[in-house]
């Protein structure tokens, strides 16, 4: 295949990516009452009325509170799983990174359904602590694997360095380690929380009426109405990750991380 014809191919695909966005912002900024494409004049009063709704500004709060707090435990979680599976020789560590991996390839849907079982027998079901656990679930495969990426830069002679120094474990992670693969973690937190902040599959098992997620929110509103509000929530919701991975392509490089490098 020519260079030309890959080019339009990934021209296409990428036009195939941004034009829903794109036509979404568009009718967020629409003066009509209604979803107007090419939009009619230009306002942002959809986004005041977004910002000053009750009903909108609660699950905002709580998928705020909930991508920040899964993305602490996750944190907790992958950090020490990436330096475990890339410097330990134990046998299976390669099944155990596909398993710390799975959650990238199942369905959302059953991940969701199986927290929900899950809540369900230990007696808290739509719960916080149900949104939490399945939220942290999906996101620190992204944590771990940032972090393996980053540790297979510096490999273990660092590390090691540290120790013949007088060095402790704890204190060679600390002082050694982890300011080496700090862009990796930083960027796995940044995805992180971005998943978390738009999840709908895994979160919409365990919300009720007074504990929902904006993504949520604005699923239920789309099946009884359909108007220039509910746009300028998700083009919110738009700017946010574009800001957040401009950030992470600009100090850590997103090339670093794609899966599958190492």
């Amino acid at each position: 295949m020519s260079r030309l014809a890959v080019k339009v191919m990934a021209l296409l695909g990428l036009a195939f990516l941004l034009i829903p966005l794109l036509i979404i912002i568009a009718v967020s900024v629409t003066e009509t009452d209604y979803l107007a494409f090419p939009p009619v004049g230009f306002t942002l009063k959809w986004y005041s009325a977004f910002l000053t709704d009750a009903e909108y500004i609660k699950p905002l709060v709580t998928s705020g509170v909930l991508a920040l707090l899964s993305t602490l435990v996750a944190l907790i979680l992958g950090v020490p799983a990436a330096l475990a599976l890339e410097r330990s020789h134990l046998e299976g560590r390669r099944f155990l990174s596909a398993l710390f991996l799975s959650p990238l390839i199942l369905p959302g849907i059953v991940v969701g359904a199986g927290v929900l079982q899950l809540a369900s027998q230990m007696g808290w079901s739509r719960s916080f602590l149900a949104l939490l656990l399945g939220h942290v679930v999906i996101i620190t495969p992204y944590i771990v694997r940032t972090t393996l990426a980053s540790l297979a830069d510096i490999g273990p002679s660092t590390e090691e360095a540290a120790r013949d120094l007088g060095a402790t474990a704890t204190q060679a992670f600390w002082y050694v380690t982890l300011p080496t693969i700090k862009p990796g973690v930083i960027a796995g937190a940044l995805f992180a929380a971005i998943i978390s902040w738009v999840n709908v599959e895994v979160s919409i098992f365990n919300t009720t009426a007074d504990l929902m997620t904006l993504p949520v929110k604005l699923f239920n509103d789309v099946q009884f109405q359909l108007g220039p509000v509910i746009s300028a929530v998700s083009a919110a919701t738009i700017f946010l990750a574009v800001v957040i991975v401009v950030f992470v392509d600009i100090a850590f490089g997103l090339d670093r991380f794609a899966v599958g490098e190492r």
